[in-house]
């Protein structure tokens, strides 16, 4: 089943892995769900079932004009658990973006079917910078990322997106090359319209209202290094928000830990599922 069709008709590309217990996958922005290879075939070949899907617009699935609103792919969530059976004793969790799937999922579909969460560098619960948010970063900042993206979309990615999301700079090298390659090779299969579309999303899409509806043990890794989505204004945030949150903090690593940090990642994963 590598596609499944969403109520508004688009194809959504699914990745099913393994038997067991199932855990759900969101991927971050802007990369696809072969960002959570590593970790998907440690849950397989630890007894669960790992399923990874490409949000609408990006990877493999189809990319429509509308429907890259939290409501929609909150919606889009809920009809891959439903097409995958994945319907009961679900985790589902969320790296970056795909934070806000979850949090989203769990107040406009209340949970159905999940029994953890987790929210792995994630946006959760709110980016723009407000009164009431005052460490929020500035809408100049997304306006700064819609512009790069409009005037040269590859250069943006390579030279300036993808080395900051995995801390690299002029001293420090944490990946290779290869995988700033890898990681721009997977934004640019994204449409032009919904990279753009999605970055208003989770720029703008207060979750703060969600937390409540997140009942159920809820996992929060992110790195104090994190300079995509820095700490104080999310994970911090989102742990107090949610009665049944464990955060764990991976000191100074950047936002795209799940390649710098992989290894310890897929190890708390693993500890939090019980596997």
């Amino acid at each position: 089943m590598p596609y499944i069709k969403t109520r508004d008709g688009t194809d959504i590309y699914v990745k099913d892995w393994g038997q067991g217990r199932p855990v759900i996958l969101m991927h971050g922005w802007p990369l696809n769900a072969d960002s959570w290879d590593a970790q998907a075939m440690a849950l397989a070949n630890a007894g669960f079932r790992a399923i990874a899907y490409d949000r609408r617009g990006f990877g493999r699935s189809g990319q429509p004009w509308t429907g890259y609103d939290y409501d929609t792919l909150a919606d889009d969530l809920a009809d891959v658990i439903a097409a995958t059976g994945a319907t009961s004793d679900a985790t589902i969790v969320g790296f970056s973006m795909g934070g806000g799937e979850v949090a989203r999922y769990m107040s406009r579909h209340g949970g159905k079917g999940v029994i953890a969460a987790g929210l792995i560098a994630s946006v959760v619960p709110y980016m723009l910078k407000t009164k009431d948010n005052p460490n929020g970063a500035p809408e100049s900042t997304f306006q700064q990322m819609i512009e790069g993206i409009k005037a040269d979309r590859p250069a943006f990615f390579r030279q300036k997106f993808t080395p900051q999301f995995y801390g690299q700079g002029y001293l420090k090298h944490p990946v290779s090359d290869d995988v700033l390659d890898w990681s721009t090779s997977m934004a640019l299969m994204a449409g032009l319209k919904s990279t753009i579309a999605c970055v208003k999303a989770f720029g703008h899409t207060d979750f703060r209202p969600d937390l409540p509806a997140i009942t159920v043990p809820t996992l929060i890794i992110h790195g104090t290094g994190d300079q995509t989505v820095p700490i104080d204004t999310s994970a911090r945030a989102a742990a107090m928000g949610i009665a049944k949150a464990q955060l764990v903090e991976y000191d100074g690593a950047p936002h795209g830990l799940n390649v710098t940090h992989g290894d310890r990642l897929t190890k708390d994963l693993l500890t939090f599922l019980g596997g």
